[in-house]
This record gives structure tokens, C-alpha cells and sequence, in this order.
């Protein structure tokens, strides 16, 4: 680079057509990044106080050097400043406040400088480099790439890409498959970020779009859209489940997935070291994909809770462990690939979970109806599980239950009302020795079994309320009887952690099921008083 900074024009623009060819940048960036060279250069030679300009044309290769002065009547800065008397002598017509150009001779840079002038243009095309490198990937996100494994270094693997570097950090590689120097390897761009050393791509072969991918280009029905993966799922190097449906009905997707002989599906196991995947018909119905993804396990009966995303799915006995699968394994992919939680019941655990349920409602209109268990158990076999459904029903549904009548419907709601009359009296009296403030009960939406709540939590102000979140009062929790079956199979120490962070998610309304808009209605409520206080500031402020 030394001979570039004293090289006669034509080896200038040479050695600029060389440098943006190699490194495939705009050959104006180094241009510039030479007239920046020159001019650093020339400031050493003339003096760093110095306005220096210098200009490279980019056809003829002819440089021009040249200083940037101010007229000024008095001269202070002899570097920057020159009086009208000079200014005449280099610029005509010049006046004063006006900046010339004050032409400089060519300057002959000696080793430092040519080194120095070296550095500056490295760092410039370094730089266009790196900007054209995230430019050309960072909308490339989603796109599987082939490269050349460079080095593993702490067991992130370093893929050459050619005109740039991705990285495929160790938990996005596929569990045993060995990382060899020199080999060709697949993998999806997860995201580009843009860095200070340059930008940062990152890959991954573990990432279920990955296999998308690799099924597209396998499956031509795939690429031109008559058939699509709704939902994917992996447990990286050893099983996969996709969903898959078709939008022309006489193709059947699995079948088209699968191949002559297994032959497309089967090149994408071998891509995926071996991982066993299980192709599912997608369905709109949530039960029925819930029994697809669930094989190769017999389903007797599905439960959906949309409320909570909770699927709850019967199995015959000796089905269990098919359906849970090793460690959890089957039941985990299937929820993953359903989006809900599921839960796996044996028949006679449904059966026993049922009875246990029908028995505590049962006693529960006993005892707060005042009522035989005939009576009661026919309200639970009628589909009553609240005493508020009881209390706020139309009367006519009420006396439409066999052996019911008009006035025995009147009766049991007078007695649920009498009954929520009490429950509420009891929380109020408990909210108070919590020292809950009178004023969180006039709030919307809060009733003073969630004021308890609220105090055993410690918010017993306003202003203990207006300062969460909306998701911190009302984001559901997962209780333990949530969680997947597939569960009881993995690590007791590991169920112990899982089970304090599912503690301790979760708004502290959690339970009551109250929605957003209800909690946005709440917490603005609770922050009326700031900007009433706000106000009455302002307004002091003004009088005075």
C-alpha cells in the first residue's frame, strides 16, 4: 500500500479497482478511504491545525490538494484564517466571512506516512466490508446456507459462508453429530446482528424451521405451496413431529411428505443425523390434531380447556407410557406442536378425577344451599359448579330441570345469594385485618376475595396497586396439576426446580381468570388518584 500513496495516477485507480474487486465493495469507498489517506498524510506533512482537503478523480486519477480558509479582517489562526489583502491574491472578489480554497503543492509521503495512509484505507474498506456483508445477509433470516466448518472453538462451530462468517453456537448444533474441520455443512440463518468486529451471523441446525426447510426442498408439493407444514417440532438428533395439510384434495400430504419408499423423508432424516420424524395430518379441529399428534398412542377421550390452552387427553391403560413416551418425549413434541398443555390421564384416573370432582361440588351445594344430596347432586349432574351459577341463572332454566319447579328455583337462588352474601362478608372482615384500604374495594372488578388476595401479597395501598403492571395482577399461573404427565418421568430435582419457577409465574390475580381489559380497567383506576394530585399541583401552582 506504501507504492499505492506515491504510484502515478493510473496505478491510483488500479490499485482502487483492485482492492473494491476483492473485497466486492463499491469502488468509491476506496476512493474515499485514499483521499481520507492523503489527507491524514498532508496534515502531518503541513500541520494537524490545518483545514486539508483532498480530492482522487475517480476517471483521470489527477489529485488535488488543497487548504480551506476563512477571510477574516484580522487575522488569529494563521492555519485556518487569511486576510482580504491574501484573499484577493488567491480567490478575486473574495469578502470578508467568505471561505477560499487555498491550493496546496503535491506532497511526496515518506515510509510513515505511506504507513499510516496503509492503516486508514485498511480500516476504511474494512469497514464498507463488514457493511456489505451484513446488508447482503441480514434479509437472508430463514434461509438454509451451505458452507465450509472453519474451526470449533468451545464447541461453537465457525462456518465459512464464503463472503462471510456464521457461528453455530452449541445449542443450536444437533446433540453427538461431530463438527469435522474442512467438512460442508446445512443449517438455517437464525438472525444477523450487526457488531462492532462486523456483523454477527448466527446458524442453527436444531431450530425446527430447519427441518421446514429441508422438507421443502425435498418435497416439490412443499415448495410450490399446495401443501404446507402448519406446525413443526423437534427434539434435536432424536425425534420430530410435523403437522401438514393439503390445499389440494386429491394429494394426500403425508404421503407426498413421505415419498416413494420413504425416500423424501428419509433424506431429510439423514441430514438430521437419524432423527426419527413423525408426519401428522394437520387439522383445524383441536381434538382431532391433539389424537393425530399423539401417535402412535390409542386416545379414548380429549378435553379441551381453551380458557387456559389445556387439553386434557384420556388413554387407555396400557397406552400410557406409549403416550407419554420416553422421558416425556411424546407428549412434550405433541404439545409443542399443538401450541396448549396436555395432560395424560389413564381411564381410571378420568374416572376417579371425575368422582372426586362431582363429590366436592356436591358437598358444596349441601352445605352452602342447605340441601339434601339428592338435591345437590343433581345440580352437579345438571352442570352447575358455582354457587354463582346457581345465584344469577334465568329462573325459567332453573325450573326446567326435572323435578324442579318455579318456586324451588326461587328458593336456591335466594339461599346462593344468601350463601355469596356470607363468603363476601367473611373476606371483607379478613381484608380488613390485612389492612386493605376501604378505597381498593370501591375499584372495578375486584371482589374482597381477591382483596385478600391482594393483602396477603402485601398491596394494601392505591398506590401498592397503581405501581404493577397489568400482567404482573392478572397473568395466569400453572398449577402443579398442569404440568405434563411426561413430567413424572424426568429428574426429581429437576421437577423440584420447575416446580418453584412455575410458583413464581403468574400475576397475583392469577387464579380469578380476569382479562386483560378488566386488568387495564383496575390498574388505571388505582392511578386515577396521581393525576388527580397532579392537577390540584398545577392548579396551586397557577393561583400563586
Amino acid at each position: 500500500m506504501a507504492s499505492a500513496i506515491s504510484a502515478n495516477r493510473a496505478e491510483l485507480l488500479a490499485i482502487a479497482t483492485a482492492v473494491a474487486t476483492e473485497k466486492m465493495i463499491d469502488k468509491s469507498v476506496v476512493i474515499e478511504a485514499m483521499e481520507e489517506a492523503i489527507q491524514k498524510s498532508a496534515r502531518n506533512r503541513y500541520g494537524a491545525e490545518n483545514d486539508i482537503r483532498a480530492k482522487l478523480d475517480p476517471r483521470s486519477g489527477d489529485l488535488r490538494l488543497w487548504r480551506v480558509v476563512e477571510v477574516v479582517e484580522v487575522v488569529e489562526d494563521y492555519f485556518k484564517q487569511v486576510d482580504l489583502k491574501q484573499a484577493e491574491k488567491l480567490q478575486p472578489g473574495a469578502s470578508i466571512g467568505d471561505f477560499i480554497v487555498d491550493p496546496l503543492p503535491p506532497v511526496d509521503l515518506g515510509r510513515i506516512d505511506a504507513q499510516s495512509a496503509k492503516q486508514v484505507i485498511f480500516q476504511k474498506v474494512r469497514d464498507a466490508e463488514r457493511d456489505r456483508q451484513y446488508a447482503e445477509f441480514k434479509d437472508r433470516v430463514g434461509e438454509v446456507v451451505t458452507g465450509v466448518i472453519k474451526s470449533v472453538e468451545f464447541g461453537h462451530v465457525i462456518v465459512n459462508l464464503g463472503r462471510a462468517e456464521g457461528v453455530i453456537r452449541r445449542d443450536q448444533q444437533i446433540p453427538r453429530e461431530a463438527a469435522r474441520v474442512g467438512e460442508r455443512v446445512r443449517a438455517i440463518i437464525l438472525r444477523v446482528d450487526r457488531q462492532n468486529r462486523g456483523p454477527q451471523i448466527f446458524l442453527s441446525r436444531a431450530h425446527p424451521d430447519f427441518m421446514k426447510k429441508l422438507f421443502a426442498q425435498e418435497v416439490p408439493e412443499i415448495y410450490d405451496g399446495i401443501i404446507e407444514i402448519k406446525a413443526a417440532a423437534r427434539d434435536p438428533g432424536s425425534r420430530a413431529k410435523i403437522g401438514v395439510i393439503s390445499r389440494d384434495s386429491s394429494i394426500d400430504p403425508v404421503g407426498a411428505c413421505v415419498g416413494m419408499k420413504g425416500s423424501r423423508v428419509q433424506a431429510v432424516v439423514q441430514e438430521l443425523q437419524g432423527e426419527k420424524i413423525d408426519i401428522i395430518p394437520w387439522s383445524e379441529d383441536a381434538a382431532t390434531f391433539v389424537v393425530n399428534a399423539l401417535q402412535p398412542a390409542t386416545v379414548s377421550r380429549v378435553v379441551i380447556d381453551e380458557e387456559d390452552s389445556r387439553i386434557e387427553v384420556v388413554v387407555p391403560d396400557d397406552q400410557l407410557s406409549l403416550a407419554i413416551g420416553r422421558r416425556g418425549q411424546n407428549v412434550r413434541l405433541a404439545s409443542q406442536l399443538t401450541g396448549s398443555q396436555i395432560d395424560i390421564l389413564t381411564e381410571a384416573e378420568a374416572s376417579e378425577k371425575r368422582q372426586k370432582e362431582f363429590a366436592e361440588k356436591s358437598k358444596l351445594f349441601e352445605e352452602e344451599l342447605d340441601v339434601d344430596e339428592t338435591l345437590s347432586q343433581l345440580l352437579v349432574a345438571e352442570g352447575f359448579t358455582e354457587l354463582e351459577e346457581v345465584a344469577y341463572i334465568d329462573i325459567a332454566e332453573l325450573a326446567q330441570i326435572e323435578g324442579f319447579d318455579e318456586e324451588l328455583g326461587q328458593e336456591l337462588q335466594s339461599r346462593a345469594l344468601e350463601a355469596l352474601e356470607r363468603r363476601e362478608e367473611v373476606a371483607r372482615e379478613e381484608r380488613r385485618g390485612l389492612g386493605v384500604e376501604d378505597a381498593l374495594a370501591e375499584l372495578p372488578h375486584l371482589t374482597e376475595a381477591m382483596l385478600v388476595v391482594l393483602g396477603k401479597a402485601g398491596i394494601k395501598t392505591l398506590d401498592d396497586l397503581a405501581d404493577l403492571a397489568t400482567d404482573e395482577l392478572i397473568a395466569k399461573k400453572r398449577s402443579n396439576d398442569q404440568r405434563r404427565r411426561g413430567d413424572k418421568k424426568d429428574d426429581k430435582r429437576d421437577s423440584k426446580r420447575e416446580e418453584k419457577r412455575e410458583e413464581s409465574r403468574g400475576g397475583v390475580l392469577g387464579e380469578f381468570g380476569l382479562s386483560e381489559e378488566q386488568g387495564n380497567e383496575i390498574i388505571m383506576a388505582a392511578r386515577a388518584h396521581w393525576f388527580d394530585d397532579a392537577e390540584e399541583a398545577a392548579d396551586a401552582d397557577s393561583s400563586q
